[in-house]
């Protein structure tokens, strides 16, 4: 009996230290994150630069089962994301209908009486995402139950947000207030203003430094969080909610806010939807689609956005056809998560990371305008848009049609090392090397009007790798 003692408490330290090493090898503990030192991009707690490509998973507390959620962490870590944005008091009647172990989130609908069984849940869903190296954008409820319900005071809202500061303090969280709600009252306003103090009394002892903060706005006017809290010392960064229509001019909001002191990082939290129907109207306009999701994508990031939220019109309700669906999605969440556009959002990233991140500017004047104003720079649809290194030491232009165009080559601080990159697939294509002197015009691979590509521009000696390729 002793003996097979001593075997079974050998055989549980054994476990243990191999859940040890597993912890050290998988990095189930992500590093920190923070604002940069020039405050235009958040980085590691080592200084290193922390791209924000997140997808909204707005139910995937509420609707998904823990085999679910598991099998659409792995697909979105599979591709590259780091940021899923969920809510835990969630917008699909996330107070009366039970999540699927049949769990409410709160008693009586009371934010300071939390249901431990339906946090349980939640706690299982952020240690996977954190073992699967993600970081969760928590929304600690939708907007609607701070807007057009009474559950929430100043002081439930307090309350509320300190116990969830609290029981995730320490965890890979990025809080965001909001969820899809403006404050259009004083009483509003003061509700967001007690549960960000409360975040911080309960994950950050007080400090607002220790904990990273925004604000998920309604596509209202500028649809950015700087309209109502720009000032707030706990509002770390902008966010915007560009919405779900192709035709808007999605660069002139992020440049707003790009250039508002003090200031302050900035990017989408949602903006056209893969698989949406556009501007909400399927009869007339029809659904979006990947090429949609990518003109967005470049565009807000070449106008000075320090990340990206992708999202997919059945992924952020987790739609299965025996629930009830909302505005027409087009596929199961479980397919969704599959479709073109969101494996194309990490070919941003590569090359965004493949370049020296911190110091990206936006800078339209890489580009020679053109004699008919209205196609280069500007042109709807057909924009073209440009960024760079503040050295010189590179610049990329975004091309969502293949049309002739042409850049001032001494934008770049030596021999230019010309690429196209293609956006689709994520592969590059030497173009040649050619002075830095004068304009030059470039033209793309190919003619088809959806087909978008990426002029690279390098500075020769400093021997970057191909573009996408991150060393």
């Amino acid at each position: 009996m002793k003996l097979k003692l001593k075997k079974i408490t050998s055989l549980s330290l054994i476990l243990f230290f191999s859940s040890c090493l597993l912890t050290n090898i998988f990095g189930q503990t992500l590093p920190r994150l923070r604002v940069s030192d020039n405050q235009r991009f958040l980085v590691k707690n080592d200084g290193s630069p922390f791209f924000w490509l997140g997808d909204t998973a707005w139910e995937l507390f509420h609707r998904l089962g823990r085999e679910e959620a598991e099998r659409y962490l792995k697909n979105r870590a599979d591709k590259k994301f780091t940021v899923i944005q969920a809510v835990v008091l969630a917008e699909l009647d996330g107070l009366t209908e039970p999540n699927v172990y049949g769990h409410l989130p709160l008693v009586d609908k009371n934010p300071a009486k939390p249901v431990e069984a339906y946090f349980q849940h939640v706690d299982w869903i952020v240690n996977k995402a954190e073992e699967l190296g993600l970081y969760i954008g928590m929304l600690p409820t939708w907007g609607r139950w701070v807007n057009e319900s009474n559950i929430f005071t100043p002081e439930t809202a307090h309350v509320y947000g300190e116990f969830l500061g609290k029981r995730y303090k320490g965890k890979p969280i990025i809080w965001i207030l909001g969820g899809d709600r403006n404050p259009l009252k004083a009483t509003q306003t003061a509700i967001w203003r007690a549960m960000a103090d409360g975040i911080t009394q309960g994950a950050g002892d007080g400090k607002p430094e220790n904990v990273l903060m925004t604000f998920h706005p309604q596509p209202f006017d500028l649809g950015s969080s700087s309209q109502f809290f720009h000032h707030d010392t706990w509002l770390d960064f902008n966010m915007h909610q560009n919405g779900h229509c192709a035709e808007k001019n999605v660069w002139d909001t992020i440049d707003k806010d790009y250039e508002l002191t003090p200031v302050k990082p900035v990017l989408d939290g949602e903006p056209i939807y893969e698989d949406h129907p556009v501007c909400f109207d399927p009869n007339n306009r029809g659904y979006s689609n990947a090429a949609d999701v990518r003109r967005h994508l470049y565009w807000e990031l070449f106008a000075g956005a320090f990340g990206h939220t992708y999202g997919n019109h059945a992924v952020w309700q987790m739609w299965k056809p025996e629930s009830k669906p909302i505005n027409g999605p087009l596929h199961p969440w479980h397919e969704a998560i599959d479709r073109p556009g969101a494996a194309q959002m990490q070919y941003a990233r590569a090359l965004l990371e493949s370049r020296p991140f911190l110091i990206r500017i936006p800078d339209q004047a890489v580009i020679v305008p053109a004699k008919v104003t209205g196609t280069v720079p500007g042109g709807g649809l057909k924009r073209i848009s440009a960024t760079r290194g503040a050295d010189g030491s590179y610049a990329f232009v975004y091309v969502p049609a293949s049309r002739a165009f042409s850049v001032h080559m001494d934008k770049i601080s030596g021999t230019v090392k010309a690429w196209w990159f293609n956006p689709r697939d994520g592969k590059a294509t030497l173009i040649g090397e050619f002075s830095n002197t004068g304009t030059r015009e470039f033209t793309p691979p190919d003619a088809g009007e959806y087909l978008d590509w990426i002029l690279v521009l390098d500075d020769a000696k400093k021997n970057f790798s191909a573009p996408g390729v991150v060393k």
